[in-house]
């Protein structure tokens, strides 16, 4: 399912979020409109990125926070 994101410039980012497992993790499979995907996973209240992916800190956490919330079934609404 197609979610988007909206960044802290204010812009939106419509990316691709996948629940698997993997090697028994609960993780989830974010892909952007550009092919590049990156795995996310929970540790605590820490959102976390495999050592291979590319993100940075404040767009990790963007994300976490987003299927923090559609996990709680409460999507944000985007203004604008």
């Amino acid at each position: 399912m197609i979610h988007k994101i909206r960044l802290k410039d204010g812009s939106v980012q419509p990316v691709q979020i996948m629940r698997t497992t993997f090697k028994k993790l609960k993780v989830w499979l974010v892909q952007f409109m550009d092919g590049k995907q990156a795995m996310l996973y929970k540790f605590g209240n820490e959102w976390l990125q495999r050592i291979e992916d590319f993100l940075d800190a404040s767009l990790i956490r963007t994300i976490g926070n987003y299927i923090d919330s559609i996990a709680g079934k409460n999507p944000p609404k985007l203004k604008g």
